[in-house]
């Protein structure tokens, strides 16, 4: 059978793993003053991360980390990528933090910190998605249905 001359011609394969998406580039190098940005979220806690080469200065909503976050274990935990990657005092972090509770808050922005850390060199990935830290916990508030009390919990029965 003869080729048909009216068909448009057949184009070689694109090899799509050996060529860089422009958006998403393999390792992103910021020119010197600027900063990497990614977001973070958890339940309804929103966290803008900004990161940039600095000595380890940490500013949540122009405050110091430590007067945002009283607990130290919300410390601990906003900073956990950093201080597990050994890098606290490779970049300074500005963070822009919104909704939820205070703890939603501290793991909103470990998550977009941690995004902002792969931006910058995707080496890290493995380790950061081994500890967790990559992935968005997707657990929401389960919402309240009518006749119920809350989202589960029935009305006491009364036997008579």
């Amino acid at each position: 059978m003869a080729p048909n001359p009216k068909a448009p011609a057949k184009k070689a394969p694109v090899h799509h793993a050996s060529v860089a998406h422009p958006a998403h580039p393999a390792v992103h190098t910021a020119p010197k003053g600027r900063y990497t940005e990614a977001v973070g979220r958890r339940k309804t806690a929103i966290a803008r991360v900004r990161i940039s080469a600095g000595k380890g200065a940490v500013t949540v909503n122009d405050k110091e980390l430590k007067a945002y976050f009283v607990l130290p274990r919300h410390v601990m935990a906003a900073l956990s990528p950093l201080t597990q990657l050994n890098l606290a005092n490779n970049f300074d972090v500005t963070v822009h933090v919104s909704g939820g509770g205070i703890n939603a808050q501290a793991e909103a922005i470990r998550h977009g910190l941690s995004r902002a850390i792969v931006l910058t060199d995707v080496a890290w990935k493995p380790r950061l998605r081994a500890m967790g830290y990559m992935t968005r916990d997707s657990r929401m508030v389960e919402r309240k249905k009518y006749g119920l009390r809350k989202a589960r919990r029935a009305p006491q029965w009364a036997k008579r």
